[in-house]
């Protein structure tokens, strides 16, 4: 039975599946830890002598950097929480399933975006 032919994965694509999420899960939830520790250091220079202009160019940068890793930090919790889902949609048996088209979403796609929940044909399709 060819690929357009099966309107789901079998029980052995899904482990395998599974197995790809979690790993990226761990190496995500890594990451985002790393993010949080950066965010908690961030600011503290432990030096208390400084000019003014120095210190405001300092605050600003420092404001900047916060910033960026703060959207950082959101973003990889996003990325946490879609792999989640996607374990989600493996236990309740949609994984894989096209949400627009109803067909089967390639391996290559879900191995590449293991979370994704749209065929490439969907995915340009919006565009």
């Amino acid at each position: 039975m060819s690929q357009s032919e099966k309107n789901r994965y079998s029980e052995n694509e899904l482990k395998e599946f599974e197995a790809l999420i979690l790993e990226k899960i761990d190496k995500a939830k890594v990451e985002l830890n790393e993010l949080k520790k950066s965010l908690t250091k961030s600011g503290d220079t432990g030096e208390d002598i400084t000019n003014n202009s120095t210190k405001v160019l300092e605050d600003g940068a420092d404001t900047l950097e916060k910033e960026n890793l703060n959207q950082l930090a959101a973003r990889q919790q996003k990325f946490i929480n879609n792999l989640e889902n996607a374990l989600i949609r493996i236990k309740n048996g949609t994984y894989g399933i096209c949400i627009d088209t109803g067909n089967l979403i390639s391996k290559e796609r879900l191995k590449a975006v293991p979370h994704t929940m749209h065929s490439i044909a969907a995915k340009l399709a919006k565009k």
